[in-house]
């Protein structure tokens, strides 16, 4: 099957600045593609890119087979585009909202109706369609947006930021009904700095930083860039100092370090299989009275990667 969206080696620049580098991925038909990355990171001009918003200084974008550049109108009309900031208009309803964005689409007149009926439903707002969106809440407006998005039947959906600002109820009906779609076959590239909600809906993600793609995977994939290496946080009573050095021999242990007066934080590869012998070595200097593992997650892959917390 074609692809739904393949980018390769864009570029962008403003003066003498580059905010996005060669960054090229490439999500198949039906595939959730998560674009992770912290703020700054290059995301959004990315994005736009992709959706035919901002012309690329290098480098090619082919949307369902479609080249960007030069069929720019067929290629946009199989992409259904939410951005992070809210596009629609307060003073009318929803259905109006709805109505109006499907005639620019050029859905037919005798399917507009039914077809604005269809996403009303899907985002759960049949009820409120004829309130003003001016009166809706956060996560209201943004699954109109959604709504919006869906109503020509994109092969592409292209959610920027999706959840930002929303109360927890609309960001758990927004994941569910991202879910459903991605269910029924409908390709996806999520946009966000949310690991947990990047981890949860895509089964492939790319982290992004200083407009670079740092790594492309599957989350077992991007785990494995950290060699398999897990935390262990040991609480002991006795010498931290001896403890540390003690541990610091032992093969398997990348890295040992006192975090306090009775605690020894360490580094291991397969610490569930040496953890015996950590704890053995440990208590040859000290108590040992607690001991935690954490294994390596998404979030741990991206701070290897990216060497940043989430920034603004």
């Amino acid at each position: 099957m074609t692809a739904a969206l393949v980018c390769e080696n864009l570029v962008k620049r403003y003066g003498d600045r580059t905010v996005v580098d060669d960054v090229g991925f490439r999500i198949e038909a039906g595939e959730a593609y998560g674009l992770l990355g912290p703020n700054g990171a290059g995301k959004s001009t990315t994005i736009s890119m992709l959706v035919g918003l901002l012309p690329p200084d290098a480098g090619t974008v082919t949307v369902g087979g479609l080249d960007m550049a030069t069929d720019p109108r067929a290629a946009k009309q199989l992409i259904g585009f939410v951005p992070q900031d809210i596009a629609l208009y307060p003073e009318l309803t929803a259905r109006e909202n709805l109505t109006f964005f499907g005639r620019l689409y050029g859905l037919p007149r005798r399917e507009l109706g039914t077809r604005v009926e269809e996403v009303l439903d899907l985002v759960g707002l049949v009820d409120r369609g004829n309130d003003k969106v001016a009166t809706y809440s956060g996560g209201m407006k943004r699954r109109t947006n959604i709504a919006a998005a869906l109503l020509h039947r994109p092969q592409l959906l292209v959610l920027d930021e999706p959840t930002v600002g929303v109360d927890p109820q609309s960001r758990t009906a927004i994941l569910d009904g991202v879910e459903a779609l991605v269910a029924d076959g409908m390709s996806l590239l999520y946009v966000s700095h949310y690991m947990e909600e990047v981890e949860r809906v895509c089964t492939r993600v790319g982290i992004i930083d200083h407009g670079k793609i740092m790594a492309d995977g599957s989350k077992r994939e991007l785990v494995a860039e950290l060699g398999g290496s897990d935390k262990v946080e040991l609480v002991i009573d006795g010498d931290v100092t001896a403890t540390v050095e003690k541990l610091s021999a032992l093969e398997g242990v990348e890295s040992a370090v006192a975090a306090g007066s009775q605690t020894v934080r360490l580094v291991a590869t397969g610490s569930r299989h040496l953890l015996p012998q950590i704890i053995a070595a440990a208590s040859s200097c000290a108590a040992v009275t607690g001991v935690e593992v954490v294994e390596p997650d998404l979030e741990a892959a991206f701070l290897h990667l990216t060497g940043n917390t989430l920034r603004d």
